[in-house]
């Protein structure tokens, strides 16, 4: 019984020791990214332009037939002033799983430099079947104002609207 307790405590000690000497993995998601949302659908024949390309890391989403669909993702990435730039992604969904088919900056968010403090989709039944989107993003332009609402809004043609939420 004495062996088998030294011989557990061992074992213990030394997968401490290699916990604290391993080195941090990568995080999946970066810090700086405060709120995401993925939600809407979109579709095309492979042949529509993306606004922007993903950085460094952007992968094939070809498909045979040529036909490509997916669905976007809204997130929100904190600035080291505190404020937020706002993204928008076209996820395709493709046989190895999802692939980051375009990135693009709202810039009309962005220039406000908002605290963005929620991002919320239309709903929360997942992703919906019909193409486009609509999402609304939570955002101060003073720090110690109220939240106002800002909607994006992108319509079955792939058109993007972003204005000032109305309720």
């Amino acid at each position: 019984m004495a062996m088998r307790l030294t011989l557990m405590t061992a074992i213990f000690l030394v997968g401490c020791f290699a916990a604290i000497a391993a080195p941090a993995q990568d995080a999946i998601l970066p810090a700086s990214v405060i709120f995401a949302t993925s939600t809407g659908y979109w579709e095309d024949d492979g042949n529509a332009p993306a606004v922007e390309r993903a950085p460094a890391a952007a992968e094939s989403v070809s498909d045979p037939e040529g036909k490509r669909h997916g669905y976007y993702k809204l997130f929100a990435v904190r600035q080291p002033d505190r404020t937020s730039k706002v993204y928008l992604q076209q996820v395709a969904q493709t046989e190895t799983g999802p692939a980051i088919a375009s990135t693009v900056e709202l810039q009309e968010i962005s220039d406000l430099k908002p605290y963005v403090t929620d991002i919320r989709p239309e709903n929360s039944r997942g992703v919906i079947k019909q193409p486009g989107l609509f999402a609304t993003i939570y955002l101060k332009t003073d720090p110690a104002a109220e939240p106002d609402g800002w909607t994006v809004l992108i319509d079955e043609l792939g058109d993007i609207t972003i204005e000032k939420a109305t309720n």
